[in-house]
């Protein structure tokens, strides 16, 4: 029996490994996006903690520590606004890299319906050689009389 070969399998295939790359490009992105969402959730809460520390230093009058305190609630916010920048520029990214991967989708699609397509018009074909090899044997049958077995 006849087997269906599609001539651009490996067009398709290659489609489909660019589709898997750009995939992998925005999973990676996604996880930065979520460890620099993250690092900007544990600056906030621990601001929360350094305000209320130095809360309680200020009641206590404790003006050194109260210092500290001012010093490492400076950094945090620093190094939220680092990664709130940083996080600005991954949207950016994931955006872009989004819009690559939808265009590699549709891409790889069409080859992909092309495929089917093709497979369709191969098992139509199939189906006219089988009834057209039933016809002519039917032929034969009666041009021998039915005498075939």
């Amino acid at each position: 029996m006849a087997r269906f070969r599609f001539q651009l399998e490996a067009v398709l295939q290659h489609r489909l490994r660019i589709e898997q790359e750009q995939q992998r490009i925005v999973a990676e992105l996604e996880t930065t996006r979520e460890r620099l969402e993250g690092t900007i959730r544990a600056c906030q809460e621990e601001l929360l903690r350094e305000r209320s520390e130095m809360r309680s230093m200020l009641q206590a009058a404790d003006m050194r520590g109260v210092r500290f305190q001012a010093g490492a609630a400076s950094r945090l916010v620093a190094s939220a606004q680092r990664a709130v920048i940083e996080l600005a520029g991954i949207h950016k990214r994931i955006e872009a890299a989004r819009a690559v991967l939808l265009e590699a989708t549709k891409r790889r699609k069409a080859v992909d319906l092309l495929k089917e397509r093709r497979f369709e018009e191969w098992r139509q074909e199939q189906a006219r050689r089988e009834a057209a090899a039933t016809d002519e044997i039917a032929v034969m049958r009666a041009g021998y009389g039915g005498d075939l077995t």
